[in-house]
C-alpha cells in the first residue's frame, strides 16, 4: 500500500526531466493539505475520490503529463481546463473512468500528444474538431459513441481506440494516413471500410457483425489482425497482406484454412472455436509460413477430436512451440 502523501521524485515527461507527483491510490477527496509545487512536469492523480479539479493544478506552467483517471470527476468539474491558460503546453491529458457525459473542451492544449477519456459516459464525439492537430493517441473506449466524426483534422494520429461503444460503420478515416493502431472490437460493425488507409499495423475488430473478411487487402502494412466472435464463414482477402504476423479469427463459421498460403511471415494463427472438419491440406494452406509459425489455435474445431492431432501439427510445423494452451518446452 503506497503512502497517503508520497513524496516528489525526479521523474521524466516527454524526454524532459522535472518533477513528478504520484498520489495514485491515495483516496483523496480534494488536495488540500498537498503540496503542488510549481516546477511538477508530471501529476498523477489515478485512483482517488476526487470531484473538482485543485485551481492549483492551473498554475502549473512546466506541467506536460496531467493522469486523473478513476476518479469522480463530470463535465462540469473539468470545465476549468479550457480557461487554464498556465498548462496549455500539456502534453498528456488522462480522463479514464470518470463521469463524464461528453467530451471536454480541451482546445486550450495547443501541443496535445495522448487525450484518454475511455470508460465513461460519453455518447458523441462532438467536440473532436476542437482538440489539436498535433494529437497521436486517442482513447475513446467503453462509452456510449454512435458515429466516427470530426476525425478528419487528426493528421499526426498513430492510434485510436473507439472500442466497446455502439458504432455501426467505419467512417471518416480516410484523412488519417500515419494511422497504425485501429481498435473496433465490441462493436456493431458489418463491414469494413477502412477508408483507403494503407499504413495500419493493428486492426481489431472483435465481438462485431462482420459476415466476409473482404477490406483488409490495400492494407499490406498490417501485421497483426483480430476478427474473432464475429459471423465470418470464409477466410478471403489476406493473400496482399505480406507482413502479417498475428491472425486471429477464432469463434467465427469458417469451415477450412484458405487465403494464407502466400503469408511468410505469420507466427500465431488463431482459428479455435469454428466449424474446421478436417486437417487435409493444412501444409499447404499455411505453406509459406511453415517455419515460422509458432503458435496455433484449433481447439474445439471438430479437427480437433482427432486422436493424432497435436503429433499431424507437430510434424507439419516443426517450430510449433504451443498448440492451444499446451506449451512445448
Amino acid at each position: 500500500m503506497e503512502e497517503a502523501h508520497p513524496g516528489l521524485h525526479e521523474g521524466a515527461a516527454d524526454d524532459s526531466c522535472g518533477e513528478c507527483l504520484d498520489l495514485t491510490s491515495c483516496q483523496l477527496h480534494d488536495l488540500d493539505g498537498i503540496e503542488i509545487p510549481r516546477s511538477l512536469v508530471e501529476l498523477e492523480l489515478t485512483a482517488n475520490r476526487l470531484s473538482e479539479l485543485d485551481p492549483r493544478i492551473g498554475e502549473l506552467s512546466l506541467l506536460k503529463k496531467l493522469c486523473l483517471r478513476q476518479n469522480l470527476l463530470t463535465d462540469e468539474s473539468v470545465e476549468p481546463l479550457s480557461r487554464w491558460a498556465a498548462i496549455s503546453g500539456l502534453h498528456e491529458l488522462v480522463l479514464r473512468d470518470n463521469k463524464l457525459t461528453k467530451l471536454p473542451d480541451v482546445s486550450n492544449f495547443k501541443n496535445l500528444l495522448l487525450f484518454d477519456v475511455s470508460f465513461n459516459e460519453i455518447s458523441s464525439l462532438n467536440g473532436l474538431s476542437k482538440v489539436s492537430n498535433t494529437l497521436k493517441e486517442l482513447y475513446v473506449s467503453k462509452n456510449e459513441v454512435t458515429k466516427m466524426e470530426e476525425l478528419e483534422h487528426l493528421h499526426e494520429l498513430q492510434i485510436l481506440e473507439l472500442g466497446s461503444n455502439r458504432l455501426r460503420v467505419m467512417e471518416n478515416l480516410h484523412t488519417l494516413k500515419k494511422l497504425q493502431e485501429l481498435w473496433l472490437g465490441r462493436n456493431r460493425i458489418r463491414a469494413v471500410n477502412l477508408c483507403g488507409l494503407q499504413n495500419i499495423r493493428k486492426l481489431s475488430l472483435q465481438s462485431n457483425r462482420l459476415t466476409s473478411m473482404l477490406g483488409f487487402q490495400e492494407c499490406i502494412a498490417l501485421e497483426e489482425l483480430y476478427l474473432s466472435h464475429n459471423g465470418i464463414s470464409k477466410m478471403e482477402g489476406l493473400s496482399t497482406l505480406i507482413n502479417l504476423r498475428v491472425l486471429d479469427v477464432s469463434s467465427n463459421k469458417v469451415t477450412e484454412i484458405s487465403d494464407i498460403e502466400k503469408l511468410t511471415r505469420l507466427e500465431d494463427l488463431w482459428l479455435n472455436d469454428n466449424q474446421i472438419v478436417s486437417l487435409e491440406g493444412i501444409e499447404s494452406a499455411v505453406a509459406s509460413s511453415k517455419e515460422k509459425l509458432t503458435t496455433i489455435y484449433l481447439e474445439h474445431n471438430p479437427c480437433a477430436k482427432l486422436p493424432d492431432y497435436a503429433s499431424m501439427l507437430r510434424n507439419v510445423f516443426p517450430n510449433l512451440q504451443q498448440i492451444d494452451s499446451h506449451v512445448f518446452l
